[in-house]
């Protein structure tokens, strides 16, 4: 079988016919294709055809990458249909099963492994195979070629550009938060110096030419703002500057406000520039997009893929969820509800929607803005493309758009808005401008709020503190046991009990009021309040001293008594022991002489016969105890010959008069019987 090599190069198509048939099949083939000499021994030029330009030579390279069959190459094939049994061989597998394909060709493509080192050596000796071909011009021809190619495959167009889109979204956040930084300092530092422009003026842009326009705030008088201000709020902020209340600064101070001020004008209208060149870079490139989510979403759609390609070939669930996809692996991780949707949620469309519809505004637009984005990425209007107009460009996304409001106005059974109104996603107008000239008035205290109509709710207390809690029950228990108050005025007869000066006194019963005498025994006289008898301050503070100090005696008291007690019972244990005695049975337990006079109180030390000393533990005393109660017992009933020493049985004469104690235990076991 015949075997023949096609070769592309960049001037045209080249056939190389192998003089060895199983040249594939050798093991050696990158040894034996080393040299020139081996490469044109083992290859000859069967075939040459050139390619007619540059152009021609970029569509057959463009056809070759994507695996197709042109007429030229179909066209030089055509001549191998005389041969039979020939075996091509080529570099891509998919070009050969194309040409596998082809009617009338009794071809066998070769297209594996075994083939790269057979191509490697061609491509490096590509002059010596082809005659007439110079290494300089094959340079020249293959980087003009491969310009083409990598220009044809980005597919350049200037209207196309999708990363301009990219980028530019990119910059318009990030001026966001810079522009919001640079407006806050630029607030925080000149209020420094005019404090009450601030919430007179709540636009950055306006505070900033105010500041660059004004400068001192003693200039308010020669300043005109009537550029900048309308005429009520460039009073308001004369009227403000003639009272402020704000520190003086230094011309220094001045100048760099004013630096950072012109800083946030310049970031401000850069800004607005940016956005508008972003909506028209929309508008070109994606038009039925931007008809359907707006120009803001559709680049952060287009931002958070890549590119308009990787966003068209996204199905529509994949749009409807596309920026939160960390709510959504979340979901999936816990097994919850996953995200209606992501980024398309600051549509209009949706904004439109009330809650309980949001997911199901946001699933029909995917679907709508997916196939849009078909149409966007893949159209090709032709040469005549800067002729069409854009509505023409744009007719799916408007007839989308006007069908997904009428379907959202029956959903919401409301009103359609007008084409074109953009809506926030908290459902408010987005598209007038907001209200720049608005001044915000200080809140102010509201006296009228201090009455009380008479049926207000109890308020509630306070959690106190134990401390509090216990000063309260003391002073409580104090009036508690004074009776009703009673009169110490002038010219008001006291009353007194008659026998409240005699020596006995009489305790005074629950239910009957106590005398004056009990009262002064409770609380001392010059404690008490000479109007309604009630303790004061001091003198709460006084008996709570007195009853800390009586309680620290007691306890002191109760210490010394049991230490006491403690000293007696161990002089008491020692009483026939000597000092040597102590410390001789001391070493004897192992202990010291302290721990031995305890243990020996607490009978925890035993003599044996030999006079040695041992220590036991509790658990051994308290064994010993009841051993020596039960020889007690024991004794005390062989005494009265109740129990026979030797044997457990019971006397023959109580057999027949059972003892009140069995008598239980018998009723206890017939009821055990009559249950079962």
């Amino acid at each position: 079988m015949t075997l023949l090599i096609l070769t592309e190069t960049s001037a045209g198509y080249a056939l190389l016919k192998a003089k060895d048939k199983k040249l594939l099949k050798r093991d050696d083939l990158a040894s034996e294709l080393t040299g020139v000499e081996n490469v044109t021994s083992q290859l000859k030029l069967k075939e040459f055809q050139k390619f007619d330009s540059a152009a021609a030579a970029l569509e057959e390279a463009a056809a070759i990458v994507e695996g197709k069959v042109t007429p030229k190459l179909s066209s030089l094939l055509n001549t191998l249909k005389d041969e039979k049994k020939i075996s091509l061989a080529v570099a891509d597998p998919k070009l050969g099963n194309a040409i596998g394909k082809i009617p009338g060709l009794e071809i066998k493509a070769v297209a594996d492994s075994t083939t790269a080192d057979l191509y490697r050596a061609i491509r490096e000796h590509l002059p010596s195979l082809i005659p007439g071909l110079l290494p300089d011009d094959v340079k020249t021809m293959s980087l003009g070629l491969s310009h083409s190619l990598a220009r044809h495959k980005l597919k350049f167009s200037p209207d196309k550009i999708d990363v301009m889109i990219v980028q530019a979204i990119g910059l318009l956040d990030d001026l966001d938060k810079e522009l919001n930084t640079y407006a806050m300092r630029v607030k925080e530092w000149y209020g420094w110096h005019f404090p009450e422009m601030a919430k007179i003026l709540n636009d950055n842009l306006a505070y900033a030419k105010v500041v660059l326009k004004m400068g001192m705030r003693t200039n308010w008088e020669t300043c005109d703002l009537a550029e900048i201000l309308p005429e009520e709020i460039e009073a308001a902020v004369k009227a403000a500057a003639d009272r402020s209340m704000g520190t003086e600064i230094t011309d220094e101070d001045l100048e760099n406000i004013q630096s950072l001020a012109e800083q946030v004008v310049q970031f401000t209208e850069y800004r607005t520039q940016l956005a508008s060149y972003l909506s028209a870079r929309m508008t070109a490139i994606a038009p039925n997009l931007t008809t359907l989510v707006g120009d803001l979403v559709g680049a952060r759609l287009i931002a958070h893929a890549g590119s308009l390609m990787n966003l068209s070939k996204s199905p529509a669930s994949t749009i409807q969820i596309l920026g939160a996809e960390k709510a959504l692996f979340r979901a999936l991780k816990t097994k919850h509800d996953t995200p209606k949707y992501g980024l398309i949620y600051h549509a209009s469309l949706i904004g439109q929607a009330s809650g309980k519809n949001k997911g199901k505004m946001a699933r029909v637009l995917a679907a709508k803005a997916a196939i849009g984005l078909r149409v966007d990425a893949l159209q090709d209007w032709g040469d005549d493309e800067a002729n069409i107009p854009e509505d023409e460009k744009a007719a799916l996304g408007l007839s989308s758009r006007s069908y997904l409001e009428r379907k959202l106005a029956g959903m919401e059974g409301k009103a359609l808005k007008p084409r074109g109104v953009a809506i926030a996603p908290n459902g408010v107008s987005a598209t007038p401008q907001p209200k720049k000239w608005e001044i915000k008035e200080a809140r102010k205290y509201n006296p009228d709020a201090d009455g009380l109509a008479g049926d207000e709710a109890p308020a509630t207390e306070e959690k106190k503190s134990k401390k509090d809690k216990k000063v309260k029950s003391e002073s409580k228990k104090l009036i508690e046991e004074i009776a009703e108050p009673e009169t110490l005025g002038s010219g008001v007869k006291q009353e007194a009990d008659e026998d409240s000066d005699s020596d006995t006194e009489v305790e005074s019963k629950p239910d009957e009021p106590i005398t004056s005498a009990e009262v002064k025994a409770i609380v001392p006289s010059s404690a008490t309040n000479g109007v309604n008898g009630l303790s004061t301050g001091a003198a709460k503070r006084e008996a709570r001293k007195a009853e800390k100090d009586r309680k620290v005696a007691e306890k002191a008291a109760r210490k010394a008594a049991k230490k006491e007690k403690k000293t007696q019972a161990e002089t008491a244990a020692t009483a026939g022991q000597s000092e040597e005695n102590i410390a001789k049975f001391a070493k004897q337990c192992g202990l010291s002489v302290e721990r031995y006079k305890r243990k020996l109180v607490r009978g925890e030390i035993i003599f044996g016969d030999d006079g040695t000393a041992s220590a036991v533990s509790k658990k051994d005393v308290k064994r010993l105890k009841r051993e020596a109660e039960k020889k007690e017992k024991a004794k005390i009933k062989l005494e009265n010959g109740d129990v026979d020493p030797g044997s457990k049985k019971r006397k023959r004469g109580d057999e027949d008069e059972p003892a009140e104690d069995d008598a239980p235990k018998k009723d206890k076991k017939q009821k055990r019987k009559e249950k079962a």
